[in-house]
């Protein structure tokens, strides 16, 4: 099975491992992973400065290597929201809830080009400590480690920005 994935991973979390590793057990021993890197210039749309894209690569190959996966894979510049999946020839798509909407608009773009949809596989979200998603942005605040283990609370944030109550 060809699977395709996608995202900035940066700050890499337990989110994105759970995201890739998802992608690599529906490929199988003997499929293919292609994995949708944002290039430099796609993420510095974010919120929160992202490393260079040859860091960001090598820290996901170093996670695939260090889980030992089976199926070949590849990294590709994803340089959109949609990359590669209009048009290439693939099985599935693995996103969070978060990137749910982008998959669904990627098979009706599919069917509008003439190819056919794709399966989407959806992986429920990490969860911190405090019960919120894992997301880099919180990880960049300093809100919560790359496991979601929380290193401030909310109320210390909006404290340290002036926008918590005064008693």
């Amino acid at each position: 099975m060809k699977v395709m994935v996608g995202g900035t991973f940066d700050p890499f979390h337990d989110g994105h491992k759970r995201l890739i590793t998802r992608s690599f057990e529906l490929a199988g021993r003997n499929g293919t992973v292609v994995i949708g890197l944002t290039t430099d210039a796609f993420a510095s749309r974010k919120v929160h400065p992202v490393r260079p894209f040859e860091e960001r690569k090598k820290a996901l190959e170093g996670f695939i290597r260090s889980e030992g996966f089976l199926a070949a894979y590849s990294i590709e510049p994803l340089n959109d929201r949609y990359g590669s999946a209009l048009d290439a020839d693939f099985d599935a798509l693995v996103v969070s809830e978060e990137t749910l909407p982008v998959a669904r608009e990627i098979n009706v773009l599919r069917r509008e080009r003439g190819h056919r949809k794709v399966d989407i596989h959806q992986i429920t979200c990490v969860l911190a400590e405090d019960g919120k998603w894992i997301s880099s942005t919180r990880i960049y605040r300093g809100e919560i480690d790359e496991h979601g283990r929380v290193i401030r609370r909310e109320s210390e944030n909006a404290r340290d920005t002036g926008r918590g109550s005064h008693s």
